[in-house]
C-alpha cells in the first residue's frame, strides 16, 4: 500500500488520502529497505529550500507516536490521521535528518556518526528553527492544524523533542513483548535485502542500528553494562528485538512518570479489543475534538491478531525481558 492507504481509508475521508500522498512524496523519504528511493533527492531538495524561508505556520501541540516498531504504531497513526485537524507523517526520517543530521541510526541517508539518544543540549537554536520551519511548512502543505508524527525511535529522544516543542504530546505504544519480537523477526525475514555488498534489514545497514543500540543505549541499563561484546554477538532477530523492546519500554516508563501530562501509554491490546473507546481516550489526551469518521474507521478496520508463541531467548537477554514483561503486566 502506498502511503498506508486502503480503500476504506480513501472512502472515509478522500481529502485525507491526498494529504497522505503529499506527506509520502514530499516529507517522509524512502528508507533503505523500500523501493522508490529515486525520490529522495527531490525530498531533500524540497526540505533544504524550506529551511531557508520564513516559518509559514506555527506548530501547536504536535503529537508523536513512540515506542517500538511492530507494536501497533502504524495502525494507531492511520486512525488518528483521519481526524479533520491532523496531518500525519509516517516515520519522516528524511525530515528529521534535515533537522538534525546526526540522527540517522539506520543509515538511510548518511553513514557518518549518529546518536541514538538525543537530549536537551542537542536542540540548539538552529535545530529548533529548522524544526519549526519544516513542520510549519508541512502543516501548510496538507492544510492541517496539528502534526501527528509516528517515529518509534523518538522514544529515546523525548527531552530533545520537548526542547523543540515544549507542548508536544507523546503516545507511548505498548504491546506484548512476544508478539512484538516475533513480528520484528517476520518483518526482517520478509524485507531484509542484500545489495551492493551491504545487508539492509531491521538492524540498519550492515547492523549499524544494532551496534549503536548496544554501544549507546544498552550500557545505561544496570543489567547490561558489562556485556557489550556478548550483546554485539547476538545474531538472532528475536534476541535482538527482545533487547530493543526492553530498552524502549524502559525509556517510555521513565518518561511517562517524569512527564505524566505529556506522555500517555496506549496498550495495543486495548486498541484492538476496544478500538472506539481507546481512540476516543487518545483524542481527549491529545486535546483533539471528537471525530466520528476516525472513530468509525477504527471500529471498522482494527482487528485483533493471534498471539505469538514464546521462544527460548539468549541467556543474556531472557532475564531482563521477562522482568520487563512482568512490569508491564504481561506475565
Amino acid at each position: 500500500m502506498i502511503a498506508q492507504l486502503d480503500a476504506d481509508y480513501v472512502w472515509a475521508r478522500p481529502a485525507k488520502a491526498l494529504s497522505r500522498l503529499v506527506s509520502y512524496a514530499l516529507f517522509e523519504g524512502r528508507p533503505v529497505t523500500t523501493r522508490g528511493r529515486w525520490i529522495n533527492p527531490l525530498v531533500f531538495a524540497q526540505l533544504a529550500a524550506t529551511k531557508k524561508i520564513p516559518q509559514l505556520k506555527s506548530v501547536h501541540q504536535p503529537i508523536f507516536i513512540v515506542g517500538t516498531g511492530r507494536s501497533g504504531t502504524t495502525i494507531l497513526g492511520k486512525v488518528l490521521s483521519l481526524h479533520r485537524d491532523v496531518g500525519f507523517v509516517n516515520e519522516p526520517k528524511a525530515l528529521w535528518h534535515a533537522i538534525y543530521p546526526h540522527e540517522d541510526v539506520i543509515g538511510n541517508y548518511d553513514r557518518g556518526p549518529a546518536t541514538y539518544r538525543l537530549g536537551v543540549h542537542d536542540a540548539d537554536e538552529a535545530v529548533v528553527r529548522r524544526a519549526h520551519r519544516l513542520f510549519g511548512a508541512y502543516l501548510t502543505a496538507v492544510g492541517a492544524s496539528r502534526v501527528l508524527d509516528k517515529y518509534p525511535e523518538l522514544i529515546f529522544r523525548i527531552p530533545f523533542v520537548r526542547s523543540i516543542f515544549p507542548d508536544a504530546q507523546f503516545l507511548f505504544v505498548v504491546r506484548n513483548g512476544w508478539d512484538t519480537i516475533r513480528s520484528v523477526e517476520a518483518w526482517s525475514e520478509r524485507h531484509g535485502t542484500q545489495g551492493d555488498g551491504e545487508q539492509h534489514d531491521w538492524w540498519g545497514v550492515d547492523d549499524r542500528k544494532w551496534r549503536l543500540l548496544v554501544e549507546q543505549v544498552a550500557p545505561t541499563h544496570p543489567a547490561l553494562q558489562v556485556r557489550r561484546e556478548e550483546l554485539l554477538g547476538l545474531d538472532r532477530h528475536v534476541d535482538r528485538a527482545a533487547l530493543e523492546w526492553v530498552l524502549a519500554m524502559d525509556e517510555g516508563m521513565v518518561y511517562e512518570e517524569k512527564y505524566p501530562d505529556a506522555v500517555t501509554r496506549v496498550r495495543y491490546e486495548d486498541l484492538v479489543s476496544t478500538p472506539r473507546e481507546t481512540v476516543h481516550r487518545v483524542f481527549d489526551r491529545c486535546h483533539l475534538s471528537g471525530d466520528d469518521t476516525a472513530l468509525s474507521y477504527a471500529q471498522q478496520t482494527i482487528r485483533a491478531t493471534s498471539s505469538k508463541e514464546a521462544v527460548d531467548l539468549n541467556g543474556r537477554v531472557a532475564p531482563v525481558f521477562h522482568k520487563k514483561m512482568e512490569a508491564l503486566g504481561y506475565a
